[in-house]
């Protein structure tokens, strides 16, 4: 006999519900960005419990805006998603508030194992989370950039665990900070893409729905192409990272070049589920970025038990929830 919750959703109902909330398939990516950073600023594989706080903090952090998010969005969700875990029923607004709020203080209170840098960007990505759900998120390429300074507070977050002073850093970390700057600004663009019809009835005026799809597409090669570069010849040109980074940059390349191809040939035939398949390798094309970052520094072997985790958790995940997500479940 199954348990019934009191809005008579079953407790399978509400724990899918909040699966589909955390997103696994795109909180790693942020929790993979920090380790990074941890693991350049170490100039190896960090202290356990470091890489540990590097790679779990971040993730909380972003799980909490994502609860904000929905919660901000459900209005709009209710429009064309109405499946979602709000709009439906099976997670009320307020639940959502205190969950998310839950991981927010556990994030909070965590990161004071860290540095005092570690704790002030805490309250940083607070507001830059509060400013992208309420206000950047529906006026095009500032929303964008904001979720683009949100992955570069994650990063920062790594590097500002290693707890070294912020004027004995290298420069070139700090500059490694404009790729993943324009790499999500990036992916947050192609998010939108996914969701143009939506966003045009809620009137949010996004870069698809102001510029087209098409135009769209060129911004977000043209960013592809800047972050690329500036993430092969910063290590290049400053040597701090091994051939390994190189060569799984390669692996990344390859993704791009397949997903640029698919989403051109997508254009006179556009479908939801199109973009959505986009965004799906796209998400696995960043959890590569990331990890080559990591195989630059550490020893092979973590780097593939890294990376090999990573893929698995993200391919799973993807496939257990984000379409039941995106899309209502045909009955």
């Amino acid at each position: 006999m199954k348990a019934i919750s009191k809005s008579n959703f079953t407790i399978k109902d509400k724990l899918f519900a909040h699966l589909e909330t955390w997103r696994p398939y795109t909180v790693l990516w942020c929790g993979l960005v920090s380790l990074a950073g941890s693991c350049i600023a170490f100039g190896n594989f960090p202290p356990l419990k470091i890489a540990i706080l590097a790679l779990f903090v971040p993730m909380m952090g972003w799980t909490a805006g994502l609860y904000l998010a929905d919660f901000i969005d459900r209005k709009l969700d209710a429009i064309q998603k109405p499946h979602r875990p709000i709009p439906s029923g099976r997670i009320k607004p307020m639940e959502a508030l205190a969950i998310g709020g839950i991981f927010a203080i556990t994030g909070f209170i965590l990161s004071f194992l860290l540095s005092l840098n570690n704790i002030i960007l805490v309250f940083i990505v607070a507001l830059l989370v509060l400013f992208y759900s309420k206000i950047s998120k529906s006026r095009g390429i500032i929303g964008n950039f904001n979720r683009g300074i949100v992955t570069v507070t994650a990063y920062l977050f790594g590097v500002f665990s290693i707890n070294q002073p912020l004027q004995s850093i290298p420069i070139y970390i700090w500059l490694l900070a404009i790729v993943f700057l324009f790499h999500d600004t990036n992916s947050n663009l192609v998010g939108a893409i996914r969701d143009q019809e939506g966003d045009k009835k809620g009137g949010y005026i996004t870069i698809p729905v102001k510029y087209g799809i098409k135009k769209s597409i060129f911004i977000s090669l043209a960013l592809t192409i800047f972050w690329f570069f500036l993430a092969l010849f910063l290590p290049y040109y400053f040597e701090f990272l091994k051939i390994e980074f190189y060569l799984v940059m390669i692996i990344d390349a390859l993704i791009l070049i397949y997903l640029y191809i698919y989403l051109f040939k997508s254009i006179k035939k556009y479908s939801r589920e199109k973009a959505l398949k986009f965004h799906e390798f796209f998400v696995i094309e960043r959890i590569t970025l990331a990890s080559a970052f990591i195989f630059g520094i550490v020893n092979i072997y973590i780097g593939v038990i890294i990376y090999l985790d990573a893929l698995l958790v993200t391919i799973a995940s993807q496939y257990l929830l984000r379409k039941r997500y995106e899309f209502k479940e045909k009955s």
